[in-house]
């Protein structure tokens, strides 16, 4: 009945279907097994991609080749690029997305590659031969062989669905929970834990009061994600904002008797940075107001999602509490918030390639690895999808160095030094963040995406002609002059020093008071420069004008980082006959099995000593 696949996905969420088409892009036979064909890349939380890191993350999908950054273009309603106030590093894309048309658009897309098939099932156990992934066997009992698996489960395996006091199982709300892998894992020797995240209520948005919020448009001139010819938005809907009060925060506290959390039925760490309003509010006590974001969920929906009040309260609790907000007075519920517990394989388990160090050719990829987010879930199946391609074809593995990616930033951090609580990126987290700006990602990471077969020629060529007219930008910057008297009455109406002798473009655009737009305005000369260039070009050329000392200082670091990575450290390195190791670091290299030096000097209790002792064993 089937034939033997070369890569079998697990899951069909953000992860499972990056994981899905770029396996099958690269050339790979793959079957793409979910428990519900038509929740194909189903939004379970808020409808939106993007934000502060995760925006650059989606970027950087896009540059590989990965889909998500088209389909978010394809299905967005509203765009904004946040933070536009700071430096360029900290400028990220998100969008607002349709919930259906995003599902159905990922369907489109992996329907329409040949080299991906589907089934309809629940994975309940993970083949294996000669300790190697060797296919799946399904809950109708059928065994599917395949060359390697990326298991990429979400919250389903053995979720369980909080509201209040009541629970039962799930995956999310409306679908049953997978059970049988983690079992079978663990027999295995895999380490699990268990992990929770929440979800608020979903109104109606005919019952709300818009007048009493603030208006949250998009942006006047919308960008978009995908450096391909997708199509930026020609109308947009807007979002709103409101605010929880004091008697709100009453209704709620009168439920914390019945709450999971506080009761203890729950038993897994939430996300830190998006927290419950119970928890907001017990922990912030001393805030009498928290924001509520109301967010439509689609162009031809009435259903709203009620972001900043996840909850897993009583569902009475939450209906009287949220029509104490403004403009929510006489809100009507669709559904209640509620709080789900699932497991987690801590990702210290893996290689950097996200295959397990235990079984060869199996592969997690997003939620099971504890993070959290459709943008961190769908880099890790991107990642997880080209490694076991590259795997079954005998390749080279593909991994992004931090210095390369927030990609490679994650995957580092992950296998490294594991997670506790659900992983959120953020730019604190990347040392090099000027350098992985959201503006560039196809300069840094297209070529490495058609060299493996994932980014096509078109886009390699359209980089290739970006890098050229930045070139051409700087270099006509750096050679043209202009006169105190041609640029003054500028300089004077922006409020900044006057010139009093002749300056190059490129010192002039230092100042951080000047933009190139002024410029532009301001001289017939510039204006003259730029005139055969396109947007994204200027932008990036003025990036690296304005802040190449900026960019040459984490170039040098990057550089000194790199003499660390380039040591390579044997697969089935003997740790236990380096004595002079911590004891502590010799448990958390034999665990991690680091490829690099570089990567050793990141794993959480690995010291300093350890790293100058490993070196000098080794050769170094």
């Amino acid at each position: 009945m089937f034939q033997e696949y070369d890569v079998i996905v697990v899951g069909a969420g953000h992860a499972g279907c990056e994981a899905a088409a770029a396996a099958a892009t690269m050339g790979s036979s793959v079957l793409l097994i979910t428990m519900n064909m038509h929740t194909i890349a189903q939004m379970s939380c808020n409808p939106a991609m993007g934000g502060v890191a995760k925006g650059q993350i989606v970027r950087e999908i896009d540059a590989l080749g990965g889909q998500s950054g088209i389909i978010s273009d394809k299905t967005m309603i509203q765009f904004r690029m946040l933070n536009l106030s700071k430096g360029p590093a900290m400028w990220s894309p998100r969008c607002q997305s349709d919930r259906v048309m995003f599902a159905q658009e990922w369907r489109n897309t992996l329907e329409n590659n040949p080299n991906v098939d589907f089934w309809q099932d629940t994975a309940k156990e993970i083949l294996i031969k000669d300790g190697k992934a060797s296919g799946v066997k399904t809950s109708l009992g059928i065994e599917i062989k395949s060359k390697s698996v990326v298991l990429t489960n979400g919250t389903f395996l053995n979720g369980l669905i909080h509201i209040g006091e009541k629970n039962f199982g799930g995956g999310r709300t409306g679908e049953k929970a997978a059970t049988g892998i983690t079992e079978q894992l663990v027999t295995l020797g895999f380490e699990a834990g268990r992990m929770k995240t929440g979800t608020p209520p979903r109104v109606d948005g005919r019952s709300l009061d818009y007048s009493k919020m603030e208006e949250q448009p998009g942006d006047e001139i919308p960008a978009k994600f995908s450096y391909t010819d997708t199509k930026p938005l020609a109308k947009q809907r807007s979002c709103w904002i409101t605010y929880t009060n004091s008697e709100v925060h009453e209704i709620l506290r009168t439920g914390f008797e019945k709450s999971p959390m506080f009761s203890g039925r729950i038993k897994g760490i939430g996300p830190r940075y998006c927290p419950s309003v119970e928890d907001k509010i017990n922990r912030f006590a001393d805030k009498d107001r928290h924001q509520v974001f109301v967010e439509p969920e689609g162009w031809d929906t009435v259903e709203v999602y009620v972001n900043g009040f996840s909850t897993s309260l009583p569902e009475d609790v939450q209906y009287a509490a949220l029509r104490k907000i403004p403009g929510f007075e006489n809100a009507k519920m669709f559904r209640p918030g509620y709080a789900i517990e699932y497991d987690y394989f801590p990702p210290t388990q893996l290689k950097s390639t996200l295959e397990t160090h235990l079984v060869k050719n199996l592969f997690f990829a997003g939620q099971i690895n504890g993070t959290t987010g459709y943008e961190e879930a769908a880099c890790q199946g991107l990642m997880a999808g080209i490694n076991a391609h590259q795997n079954v074809h005998e390749l080279d593995p593909f991994i992004l160095k931090r210095s390369e990616a927030y990609i490679g930033v994650l995957i580092d951090d992950l296998i490294n030094k594991g997670t506790e609580e659900p992983y959120r990126m953020f730019t604190s987290r990347a040392e090099y963040r000027t350098l992985l700006r959201q503006d560039n990602a196809d300069i840094r990471l297209t070529e490495k995406g058609h060299e493996i077969g994932l980014a096509s020629q078109e886009r390699v060529e359209a980089v290739r002609k970006k890098k050229a007219e930045v070139e051409a930008i700087i270099s006509a910057f750096s050679g043209t002059k202009l006169t105190p008297e041609e640029i003054n009455p500028t300089l004077e109406a922006i409020g900044t020093a006057l010139l009093r002798e002749k300056i190059s473009l490129s010192q002039l655009l230092k100042r951080p008071q000047i933009t190139i737009d002024q410029l532009t305005e301001a001289s017939p000369v510039v204006a003259g420069l730029l005139e055969e260039y396109g947007h994204d070009s200027i932008q990036q050329a003025e990036i690296n004008l304005k802040y190449d000392s900026y960019i040459e200082k984490e170039m040098l670091l990057v550089e000194k980082m790199n003499k660390l990575e380039n040591l390579g450290i044997v697969e089935n390195f003997n740790y236990d006959v380096v004595t002079s190791l911590s004891f502590e670091g010799r448990e958390k290299l034999k665990r991690t099995r680091p490829a690099t030096i570089g990567q050793a000097s990141r794993i959480s209790g690995v010291s300093p000593s350890d790293i100058s002792v490993l070196m000098l064993f080794i050769g170094r």
